[in-house]
């Protein structure tokens, strides 16, 4: 590891603050628009993206309109204090909008770059390319992108998001650079080349998996999906909106995750016995999960994570009601199968490949293997060009539980030891070991939000 002096806290060049923000997709942008929705703020932002677009990064990019929105439009404001801003976007661009409705994700997309555009006024710039290196310097950090000269910033923010998965692997054995492997998901190109009678076997069944099955199965009726993952458990789908709300009786002090379970399991009972849906309980639970993960020590939050986390996932992260009734017909009419236990074996033939699903006992011929088990965590681990050069400076580390950057509730990034990287913060996905919950947007603004507060108070070096 290589021994570099800290960063300063940030110093206005000429009373202008300089903040470089490594990612544009929702994090970043988010992160960019809370910086500059004062006009009166002297700074510049740049923001750094290979990506051709702002606004869309991985949960965003799609342009297939059946792909939607998890979370009601009326709650997917891009600033915390504005909760009905998306809906008055959407009515000054001249639409119509039902403020209960799921949108096209592709359309959020668009409505991050608008807000962006209103509050830029000359103080934005761009970088399209790679971010491969982060360099603290007498003055600040210099940051180093492919294709660009460096940028001189007082402050940085990783805002990178959700990272690629983690390669496919059967017994051990990294599956081939093959045609019919598909890395990633979000590369339709592979669908182009898909038989319109293809099988498919997506691995995993979360939200990508979904969606990803969506545009295969609708795009070809003669074409059939297989989804495996471990559990075997998809996404549990929203309801029409509850009129009951559901506050728990969150439990004092030290948690255990087996009385967290229990508490919850009680609760979901309770609710039950007035008529009221789990999912009362579940949304209920959403504003004090932050303090309740932080109320788990580390042996317990591996447990949470190892035994519970799965079943919550599908609780918490629900599909909007006309996605889950597009798989329901799908699975009725045997266009698509769900299978428990994983991929367990896999033989290439004629150009095409076999695989062993969960305990089967038969191999079944597939023209492709999808890889759709969700983001690489581990910064430990990862291959991304940036986070290995951070790794090697001493910048970042992974936190405990490798769900991101070791980093404070409040996003300050802390090195290998412990301490404080002053002036760079993390906003979103990379704060997940630390908050659990910061990859869906009401958690991702205000994170974004109050570290804008922290840049550009005056006088301010560290969030307390």
């Amino acid at each position: 590891m290589t021994s570099t002096a800290p960063a300063p806290a940030p110093t206005k060049r000429d009373g202008e603050l300089r903040v470089s923000i490594v990612g544009g997709g929702a994090s970043g942008v988010l992160t960019a628009a809370n910086l500059l929705a004062d006009p009166e703020t002297r700074l510049r932002v740049t923001i750094h993206e290979s990506a051709p677009v702002l606004g869309a990064g991985v949960a965003y990019g799609t342009t297939d309109p059946r792909h939607l929105l998890n979370v009601r439009a009326r709650h997917m404001s891009a600033f915390p204090d504005t909760p009905s801003d998306l809906i008055d976007w959407y009515h000054a661009t001249g639409r119509t909008i039902d403020p209960l409705a799921f949108l096209p994700r592709r359309e959020y997309a668009e409505y991050l770059r608008d807000r962006l555009s209103d509050v830029a006024d000359g103080r934005l710039q761009v970088h399209s390319g790679r971010v491969d290196d982060v360099v603290p310097t007498d003055a600040g950090y210099q940051v180093l992108s492919e294709g660009a000269e460096p940028t001189e910033a007082d402050a940085v923010v990783l805002a990178y998001g959700n990272s690629a998965p983690a390669p496919l692997a059967v017994d051990g054995d990294a599956l081939p650079g093959a045609a019919w492997h598909v890395a990633d998901p979000w590369d339709l190109a592979w669908i182009d080349r898909l038989p319109q009678d293809g099988v498919v076997v997506l691995v995993g069944s979360g939200l990508t998996a979904v969606d990803t099955a969506i545009t295969v199965l609708e795009d070809s009726p003669a074409r059939r999906v297989v989804m495996v993952s471990r559990h075997g458990l998809l996404p549990a789908a929203h309801v029409e909106q509850q009129s009951t709300a559901w506050v728990s009786p969150v439990p004092d002090g030290p948690l255990t995750a087996d009385q967290l379970a229990t508490f919850f399991d009680g609760q979901v009972a309770a609710a039950r016995r007035q008529g009221v849906d789990w999912r009362a309980v579940v949304d209920g639970l959403r504003a004090p999960t932050q303090s309740i993960w932080q109320r788990l020590d580390a042996d317990e939050r591996r447990r949470f994570l190892s035994r519970y986390a799965r079943h919550w996932e599908v609780r918490r992260h629900r599909m909007a009601p006309e996605v889950a009734a597009r798989l329901q017909q799908y699975r009725r009419d045997g266009r698509l199968r769900l299978v428990a236990g994983g991929l367990t074996g896999l033989t290439e033939r004629d150009g095409r490949c076999q695989v062993r699903l969960g305990d089967e006992a038969e191999h079944l011929p597939v023209d492709a293997v999808v890889n759709c088990t969700g983001p690489q965590t581990d910064v430990g681990r990862s291959q991304n060009p940036l986070l290995q050069s951070l790794r090697e400076r001493g910048l970042v580390a992974p936190d405990a539980l490798r769900l991101g950057v070791s980093c404070r509730s409040t996003g300050e990034i802390l090195d290998p030891s412990g301490a404080v990287v002053p002036q760079m913060y993390a906003v979103g996905p990379p704060r997940k070991g630390t908050l659990y919950e910061s990859t869906a947007i009401p958690e991702i603004r205000a994170q974004a939000a109050a570290v804008a507060r922290a840049l550009t108070t005056a006088g301010s070096t560290q969030i307390r």
